[in-house]
């Protein structure tokens, strides 16, 4: 075993690890119960309104009112449906914004120590060798302000998913109110 790797730097790094799994487990457990719930009650009450459209084209006495119950039959439906895809995209997009955050946080230890070892052993090479740990010193700085920034293009990517996300939605409903209107 060499100076820089101890039982106690794999113990603590076997417990951080354990602390991430931990967290990450839990948030995936948190976010299946939320997506499990939304699904039952989003059935429950597609059900329901199933229910009422059939009772009201059994009570339909005319052709007109048959017409009308028939013209708003799926429209529940559908916009459950929409609820339901905006729900869940809400609920995925809370669990990828944790996760991120972790990672972050991960990265961040990860370069501290990364940046810490080489430190160590800087002052302990041997003469003449300062020149290589200055190289590794640039590469590292670069490959953070390239984690920077493909971090940043992901979160902006994010927000424009988001974006379209909730344009569609919009468009979802406005198009299930004109239908409405229409019948």
């Amino acid at each position: 075993m060499n100076q820089y790797f101890t039982a106690e730097s794999f113990a603590a790094t076997t417990k951080a690890n354990l602390e991430l799994f931990s967290k990450l487990a839990t948030s995936a457990l948190v976010r299946a119960e939320r997506l499990v719930a939304l699904n039952i009650g989003t059935s429950r009450a597609i059900f329901e309104d199933s229910i009422a459209s059939t009772r009201a084209l059994l009570a339909a006495k005319t052709p007109q009112e048959l017409a009308d119950a028939q013209a708003t039959l799926l429209q529940p439906a559908v916009e459950a449906g929409v609820a339901l895809a905006r729900n869940a995209y809400e609920i995925a997009l809370e669990g990828q914004k944790e996760v991120a955050t972790l990672a972050e946080g991960q990265i961040v230890e990860l370069q501290k120590a990364v940046a810490s070892s080489l430190e160590q052993a800087a002052k302990s090479a041997p003469a003449g060798t300062e020149g290589v740990f200055a190289t590794i010193k640039s590469v590292l700085a670069a490959n953070s302000s390239a984690y920077d920034k493909l971090s940043e293009a992901a979160k902006q990517a994010a927000v424009l998913a988001q974006a379209n996300v909730s344009a569609a939605t919009d468009a979802a409903a406005k198009v299930i109110r004109l239908n409405k209107q229409a019948a």
